[in-house]
């Protein structure tokens, strides 16, 4: 995947987590989603970057979620 590509993937990962999680609001969830892209930064093979990302930042929010209906 382009790198330019990966950037319009990585946007609509964040409105799809913002959209299933919006008691978080959007900035936080950027910030996870970032934090998130970063330890793929030295990935060779970019395709599913995006996908891991989501996979990752959506068991965090979910984590969260819990911990604060507790």
């Amino acid at each position: 995947m382009p790198i330019e590509n990966e950037g319009h993937a990585i946007d609509e990962v964040v409105e799809r987590l913002s959209a299933r999680y919006p008691d978080v609001p959007d900035v936080d969830v950027r910030a996870q989603v970032e934090a998130h892209l970063a330890k793929f930064a030295d990935a060779v093979v970019r395709d599913f970057v995006p996908v891991l990302v989501e996979h990752e930042v959506s068991g965090a929010l979910a984590l969260q979620q819990v911990r604060d209906d507790a």
